[in-house]
């Protein structure tokens, strides 16, 4: 595993695993699950930026607050090549990442082109005028939110989340669901196809890196824990200081319903904490707190006691042994499990229920 994947690595009490084989059953688990995943994305998501929807049909009397939404979409997609290339760098050396890294940013790519599509075609904006916003966004680069691999892992599950609900409360509006005045007897079909299609893509890459950050929950629970209070401390959507109307595009989604903070709390923090085993930020928080006022393994006591509290960790063992069960399907069906199969191995510093023996 890259060296920076996880940072202050404390020695490892004798009995228990290495870091060395957690950082091995990770990488492999990642393996897995990108074998897994890119059969899938082409079996089912296998869709063409443009000829995949009725171009020519879309509305071209789009109320200009969706212009505005839409032309946001694009911009932000615009630093695909940015997010791909930091990210690969970052976790060059993990072949289950690195080469999903790629995976991911062919996806991202036509949703970069289905969005520039979508301002194109909507008739508001000229070619002209699209190739010169395009190229003052690639006047600036974007940069990794955080320096190590963890946190990006984290920042990824939350950022993905947000991406889907935007999207999917895009499709909304296009669908004619929307509930504010503004957007009454609104409907694009064409609009509604693309949201729709693009959501489901990143509700897939949600859950790619929701399964390998609940892997880290489950052999370096701490680290982990930290990672997540540390991203949803002082998150914000990728590329926000970089897109020159960021402020008008941020306003316009808020009021037209589409995302704002008491989504970000409800339909983002929440979910992915449901999905990860923590009951709340406040829990997070406290059992946080809780932990650091246990002594350390010199002074008699592992760090790590007060952890188990924090969070679900049976839940995520469940979760982590259901990925190995569909990895180790998977690699029966391809004969795989003849030559390297992937194993799970439980991690033995979970404290586990005494189970009292009977009386003779």
């Amino acid at each position: 595993m890259p060296p920076d994947t996880l940072i202050d690595r404390p020695p490892t009490p004798a009995g228990l695993l290495s870091n060395r084989e957690k950082d091995r059953l990770i990488e492999r688990g990642f393996l897995g699950l990108y074998r897994w995943y890119t059969a899938r994305s082409q079996e089912t998501r296998n869709w063409n930026p443009d000829k995949s929807f009725d171009w020519r049909a879309m509305n071209k009397a789009l109320p200009p607050e969706i212009i505005t939404v839409i032309q946001g979409f694009f911009a932000v997609e615009q630093y695909a090549p940015d997010f791909t290339s930091n990210l690969i760098h970052l976790v060059r050396r993990s072949h289950g990442r690195s080469h999903f890294q790629m995976r991911w940013g062919s996806e991202e790519e036509k949703h970069a082109d289905a969005w520039e599509n979508a301002v194109l075609f909507s008739g508001q904006r000229s070619p002209q005028w699209i190739a010169d916003y395009k190229d003052r966004l690639k006047s600036q680069t974007w940069e990794l939110p955080f320096p190590d691999a963890i946190h990006n892992l984290v920042y990824t599950v939350f950022q993905e989340r947000a991406t889907q609900l935007n999207y999917l409360n895009m499709m909304k509006i296009a669908q004619g669901r929307s509930d504010k005045p503004q957007f009454q007897g609104v409907q694009d079909a064409v609009l509604a196809k693309v949201a729709q299609t693009i959501a489901v893509d990143e509700a897939a890459h949600y859950n790619f890196f929701l399964e390998g950050v609940r892997m880290y929950l489950y052999y370096y629970p701490e680290q982990t824990l930290k990672a997540i209070q540390n991203v949803i401390g002082q998150f914000s959507m990728p590329a926000a200081t970089l897109i020159p109307d960021w402020q008008q595009f941020q306003e316009t989604v808020y009021r037209a319903g589409i995302y704002g903070p008491r989504d970000f709390q409800r339909d983002v923090m929440q979910v992915a904490f449901r999905n990860m085993g923590i009951e709340s930020r406040k829990a997070l928080e406290h059992g946080i707190r809780k932990t650091r006022e246990v002594p350390d393994f010199d002074g008699g006591n592992f760090k790590t006691t007060a952890i188990w509290d924090t969070f679900d960790y049976g839940q995520v063992e469940g979760d982590v042994k259901r990925l190995h069960v569909k990895i180790q399907d998977y690699e029966k069906d391809i004969g795989f499990d003849l030559y390297d199969p992937t194993g799970f191995v439980e991690n033995p510093e979970m404290p586990r229920p005494q189970v009292q023996a009977a009386d003779d």
